[in-house]
């Protein structure tokens, strides 16, 4: 709804995931490096943890980018599951046959025949399991037992788990101890946090990337603590505001309205708005909205 306004070709802080987007701080370029090294070396498993919205998905989707089409990949996010469930979920993700009635023992030496046939051939295996935090430790040790599956030389799937920094607690256990390689993804620092406003600006056709002051790119990490999700949408409802108010430029003071619209604080702990955002996000959309209708600007107004 702003773009004309702001000079815009696209909205710059959309939070669905969007390659033209990817922005790679230190922390996340690490973590790329880390993860496409470990798939390429068959080095077996690793996991991959973050906090809520600091980009483990975006990671996720330029690794798949990056190994191509030499990797066959098994995403299971649903970490809900049995021990049936879980080589269901594997089974259908590889397009391999279902062994009627269910029995490990021949689950296991169908996908051990069709990893060694991949192997042969020079491709890889990889299984990703998302939120992996939520995984029991039942079908974290089925998990880690599949690992074992290998040749002398190397190991005959990769598997990564990923999740929340929870994940990295029940990995502690003793009889888990093979699975705790692992690379964590941190929050941006504030001037990752400015890089990361300016570019997305720049990527949705803005001329400059100016539109927030530095003072308002500051006050968008305190509020935010450096997580791109929460970035994205505290800047998306600062952009509606000055828009509703013809303000050129996002300032600090509107950032902090917008903050506490949405329900964030720039006090010790975690954006508060991750666990509320369902409520918080749309209240302050509609604030901004009606001043929008009230400008009596029809030529601008948003179609609903």
């Amino acid at each position: 709804m702003y773009n004309r306004f702001f000079g815009l070709d696209s909205e710059p802080f959309r939070v669905n995931p969007d390659p033209r987007f990817l922005y790679m701080s230190e922390s996340h370029a690490e973590a790329l490096a880390t993860l496409v090294y470990a798939v390429q070396e068959h080095k077996g498993f690793i996991t991959l943890t973050g906090e809520v919205g600091t980009g483990k998905t975006t990671i996720l989707n330029a690794l798949l980018q990056k190994l191509g089409p030499t990797v066959q990949t098994a995403y299971i996010f649903n970490t809900s599951l049995t021990t049936e469930d879980l080589f269901a979920a594997l089974f259908e993700e590889l397009e391999l046959p279902w062994p009627q009635p269910f029995r490990k023992t021949a689950a296991l030496s169908t996908l051990n025949h069709h990893l060694i046939e991949r192997l042969t051939n020079g491709l890889q295996t990889l299984l990703i399991v998302d939120e992996a935090q939520n995984l029991s430790g039942e079908m974290l040790e089925e998990i880690r037992m599949l690992s074992n599956l290998e040749t002398p030389e190397r190991k005959l799937l990769q598997i990564m788990l990923v999740g929340q920094p929870e994940l990295a607690d029940k990995l502690s256990q003793p009889a888990l101890r093979q699975l705790r390689q692992r690379h964590a993804i941190r929050p941006l620092q504030p001037d990752e946090t400015a890089s990361y406003i300016r570019e997305r600006l720049l990527v949705a056709g803005h001329a400059k990337g100016d539109l927030f002051t530095g003072a308002a790119e500051r006050a968008v990490h305190r509020f935010a603590r450096g997580i791109p999700r929460v970035i994205n949408v505290l800047c998306d409802n600062a952009l509606i505001a000055a828009f509703s108010r013809d303000a050129a430029q996002v300032s600090a003071k509107l950032v902090e309205e917008v903050a506490s619209e949405l329900g964030l604080s720039a006090g010790p702990g975690g954006p508060h708005f991750v666990r509320e955002r369902s409520t918080a996000e749309p209240r302050a959309r509609r604030r901004w909205l009606g001043r929008l209708w009230r400008r009596g600007d029809a030529s601008s107004r948003p179609e609903l």
